[in-house]
């Protein structure tokens, strides 16, 4: 086997173990969330004790990429570019990881179910954001520029539904109607779902960079 063609298996296996983190921390989205609408609460012990094969695999990852870069050298820009790319996305994968995790912690200390349903905007917060994570991977995985770019323009939406949600928690806390903790609770709900769109619009900018050179319509590579 040549020097080349091993170097090509290497950059797909690389694209390959990329896209079985993406497929894992899509899941552990989906579960967190299942486990927030649904007041699961062994669905959210579940992700909280499995947090560990998401770090395993980020750092798997990040290692085979220092690896090619040391031993192979890539100098063909697309390379570059795959390599690079797939260093950035891994830590955005990571932190959604870290966010599912903590979203399910919540789960486990919300003491009513009430407060979520004087919280209207939450739960299509948590839907749209899920939705963003989806596409994000997918544009990744089809190499979809264009389904990147429109997914980067959806976060302004999870932002202004975040702003809905404070403004409900702050009327809930004003009104004493339900206990605050389980209303900085659900802020902090939030806060992670926002982060976690933040990070699916990261996925998708490095995805434009991988594929045409340009991040945020400056070219880079």
């Amino acid at each position: 086997m040549t020097t080349r063609i091993n170097y090509q298996m290497e950059l797909q296996e690389l694209d390959e173990s990329l896209e079985a983190m993406a497929d894992l921390v899509e899941n552990n989205i989906e579960k967190s969330l299942a486990a927030f609408e649904k007041r699961n609460i062994e669905l959210a012990k579940e992700i909280v004790q499995g947090d560990r094969a998401v770090d395993d695999m980020q750092r798997s990852i990040e290692a085979r990429c220092l690896s090619l870069m040391l031993h192979q050298q890539p100098v063909v820009a697309r390379d570059l570019r795959l390599v690079s790319s797939a260093l950035k996305i891994v830590t955005d994968l990571e932190r959604i990881g870290d966010h599912a995790q903590d979203i399910a912690e919540l789960v486990l200390r919300i003491s009513d179910a009430g407060v979520v349903k004087h919280v209207g905007h939450i739960v299509e917060m948590a839907t749209k954001a899920k939705a963003m994570m989806k596409n994000a991977i997918r544009a990744y995985t089809t190499r979809d520029v264009e389904l990147a770019k429109k997914t980067v323009d959806d976060d302004d939406e999870v932002d202004n539904l975040f702003n809905e949600v404070k403004d409900e928690i702050s009327k809930l806390l004003q009104d004493k109607t339900e206990p605050v903790d389980d209303c900085v609770d659900i802020l902090m709900i939030a806060k992670y779902l926002e982060r976690i769109a933040d990070h699916a619009a990261n996925i998708c900018e490095w995805t434009e960079f991988n594929e045409t050179g340009n991040v945020k319509n400056i070219r880079l590579l």
